[in-house]
């Protein structure tokens, strides 16, 4: 297997853009090269002027989900750490005086809910704002460019977890996206791609050849990121998605559910080719249900293409039917992860409700998806 090289790791070729600016660095613990040497201390070491380090959700050193993170110092070199999940999800026209250059170096999964997205956003019409160069240090998706998945985000819909017309897996590496975005927004900004090398659209991480590098605390394994397409549709209900527990994304259930019932209704409608599950009990340390012991089941990937969200969407449907009253669904506008906001329109509750078929969910949701493809086209760097 040739190994993936990423952009963080072309430092050396690409010191031209870097040597002499003043660089304001967006990244956190994911922001390592393929030897899981951090960024930080590479460009320290290369005598750049490094100036100001901005983190998103889970901060630098990986807060829980939805936590919000402050300030700091960094407790080696002593420079600015300035959160973008605190006060402010954007940085400021101070946080930006003085920066000669904007650089973003995040591992993102490929999904739309995933906030260092907006994040990256964010960062870029701020630069855009003053004038800054911006460049992304390429990373994979780690769930390929081939595929794409799940509707597209609805304008009425729009939030810090869905925007820009999105699916939930659109199937771009974060330097494409920032191509999409820009094409988008028509954003003016000085924007460049460290791009990656042997890598192409087709790779899922495995392929890449490098270590699984944890992009947050509830994603630690590419076999979570998988079943987190889809799987964050739970977030908007009052079943655990298994947080607080060793497999975060991979186990559904709650203290209310029958598992072997559950299990039953969900073998005879689900094939499993490409996943498979079991039923689990298990007890979240913390999060929904902590300390209680929660009934439900446990899901494997079994191929690398597995689209897990018509998986969830069946357990949602089983567990609506079996338990109307008990399961709660967060479908208030006040809320940032209620049901619409993640899965993108209203359909998904309409075929909770037995309003639609999940054919038809599926098949509104891929009439939605070829518009998006059809522009991201113009923005993809890897064929």
């Amino acid at each position: 297997m040739t190994k993936t090289i990423l952009g963080i790791d072309q430092l050396d070729v690409y010191d031209f853009l870097f040597r002499g600016k003043k660089i304001g660095l967006v990244t956190n613990y994911s922001g390592v090269d393929s030897f899981w040497r951090e960024n930080i201390d590479l460009m320290m070491q290369r005598g750049w002027l490094l100036q100001k380090i901005f983190t998103p959700e889970h901060g630098l050193y990986g807060c829980p989900d939805g936590i919000r993170v402050e300030n700091l110092v960094h407790p080696q070199y002593g420079m600015p750490v300035i959160s973008l999940y605190g006060e402010s999800r954007t940085p400021s026209a101070a946080d930006l005086q003085d920066l000669d250059l904007m650089v973003f170096d995040l591992q993102d999964v490929g999904l739309r809910y995933y906030t260092f997205l907006y994040t990256l956003t964010g960062c870029m019409e701020a630069a855009a704002g003053k004038g800054i160069p911006f460049i992304v240090l390429d990373r994979p998706n780690p769930l390929s460019g081939n595929l794409t998945a799940g509707g597209c985000i609805q304008p009425a819909y729009v939030s810090f977890v869905g925007n820009y017309g999105l699916p939930v897996r659109y199937g771009l590496t974060i330097g494409e996206f920032g191509k999409y975005f820009m094409q988008q927004q028509k954003l003016e900004l000085d924007y460049r791609v460290v791009p990656m090398q042997n890598y192409d659209r087709h790779m899922f991480y495995p392929d890449t050849g490098l270590l699984w590098n944890v992009p947050s605390p509830a994603l630690g394994s590419f076999e979570s990121v998988i079943c987190y397409s889809g799987g964050c549709f739970a977030e908007a209900t009052n079943l655990s998605e298994g947080r607080g527990t060793a497999k975060p994304f991979q186990i559904y259930g709650a203290p209310f559910l029958n598992m072997d019932t559950v299990c039953k209704r969900m073998r005879e409608c689900v094939r499993e080719d490409k996943v498979t599950f079991r039923k689990r009990a298990f007890v979240p340390q913390t999060s929904k249900y902590a300390g209680q012991v929660c009934y439900g089941l446990e899901f494997a990937p079994l191929e690398e293409d597995l689209d897990f969200i018509p998986v969830m969407l069946q357990f949602l449907h089983i567990v609506k039917e079996l338990y109307p009253e008990q399961l709660v669904l967060k479908t208030g506008a006040e809320q940032e992860n209620n049901l619409a906001a993640l899965t993108g329109s209203k359909d998904t509750e309409r075929f909770l409700e037995g309003e639609l078929e999940l054919d038809e969910l599926l098949s509104i949701w891929k009439d939605g998806r070829r518009r998006f493809e059809i522009q991201a086209e113009n923005a993809r760097i890897y064929r």
